[in-house]
């Protein structure tokens, strides 16, 4: 268990839900900042409904803005219309889709069935392969249901084949609502990943502050290295109702596997990134 972990970085998941709107400079300066650490991606754009997500809707400007870097960068989707315009911005590599296998979570994420949202995905995945990016489709409710609906093994296996067929190439496993246990985490990572070796299979994980290294172990332990994070776990599904449960803290990713990042991570940086984030989002 040596691979390399990769760390997909999440400011846009920190900010989209803050009350506060940010200044489009001010999260030039912040992503700029978050630029120099040497993050593999930079989840960092928002092609929606700006009346749905209005922190979010200087995307354009913002990543105008940006600095060259190695660091990829990946923006959220929800429709076509959001598809072609990220597709147009030659700094977007990554195309992020959420697509659940909880008929109501993705009725209330996206407003659709699960069956118009495959349909919508299918469009998505052509819109992207012809403009030679890549989808990256986020498998909400990946390790738990807490609607009372169907939720198993099985059923993640089948909407992983699902997804397979239509060529994804890179699934983020979710634990949307900080629900997972580390049993079935790293049960699904180590049925997935033998299984469909064309795939980069990633976590997505929020998680109650003190649950944070046994659902990494579990996630590593299953084949996983690709870990999303968000710098002090600011941001999380609202769906979650729970003000403890947030996204991962990026800052534990880096000292479980500090041994483990890329070579170009810049442990400097990622202090300074720790400074600018609490500016940011205490102010």
């Amino acid at each position: 268990m040596s691979k390399p972990i990769k760390i997909i970085e999440c400011p846009r998941d920190a900010m989209q839900g803050y009350s506060k709107i940010f200044s489009t400079e001010a999260k030039i300066e912040y992503l700029n900042n978050l630029l120099d650490v040497g993050f593999d991606v930079l989840d960092c754009a928002s092609f929606v409904s700006p009346k749905a997500i209005p922190q979010m809707a200087d995307s354009h400007n913002v990543l105008a803005g940006l600095k060259d870097s190695s660091t990829e960068l990946l923006s959220i989707i929800a429709n076509t219309r959001g598809a072609e315009n990220a597709v147009k911005e030659s700094r977007i590599e990554f195309l992020g889709y959420p697509f659940s296998i909880s008929e109501t979570f993705q009725k209330r994420n996206t407003n659709k069935s699960i069956a118009e949202s495959l349909e919508v995905l299918q469009d998505i995945q052509k819109i992207t392969l012809d403009a030679e990016k890549q989808l990256v489709v986020y498998l909400s409710m990946g390790f738990g249901n807490p609607y009372g609906e169907e939720w198993n093994l099985d059923l993640v296996l089948d909407w992983v084949a699902k997804l397979s067929d239509l060529g994804v190439q890179v699934i983020s496993l979710s634990d949307t609502i900080g629900s997972a246990s580390t049993s079935d985490i790293e049960t699904i990572f180590k049925t997935v990943i033998p299984s469909y070796k064309q795939i980069e299979f990633g976590a997505h994980l929020h998680c109650k502050p003190y649950e944070w290294k046994e659902k990494l172990e579990a996630a590593y332990a299953g084949g996983c290295n690709r870990f999303d994070g968000a710098i002090r776990g600011f941001g999380g599904c609202p769906m979650a109702e729970d003000d403890l449960t947030g996204n991962m803290q990026t800052e534990s990713i880096v000292s479980l596997y500090k041994d483990k990042l890329q070579p170009n991570f810049s442990f400097s940086a990622f202090d300074n990134s720790l400074r600018n984030a609490d500016r940011l989002f205490g102010s």
